[in-house]
């Protein structure tokens, strides 16, 4: 059987830390910025952990478990 391949999209917008938590960058950042405070859009650069519910689909697109 051949190997399973990593979903190249997946690979791009998800990164798994030394301890296996799968991190995300966080949305609404990239436009209508002039209502948004300026801590507010200094948070969208930080990454957050993925949502418990999404976790596993994204694991096994990335090539874990």
């Amino acid at each position: 059987m051949p190997k399973m391949k990593t979903h190249r999209g997946s690979a791009k917008r998800f990164r798994v830390t030394g301890s296996g938590k799968i991190m995300r960058a966080k949305g609404y950042k990239s436009h209508i910025l002039t209502k948004k405070s300026p801590k507010r859009k200094r948070n969208f650069r930080k990454e957050t952990v993925v949502a418990e519910a999404d976790k596993r689909v994204i694991a096994r697109n990335l090539g874990l478990r």
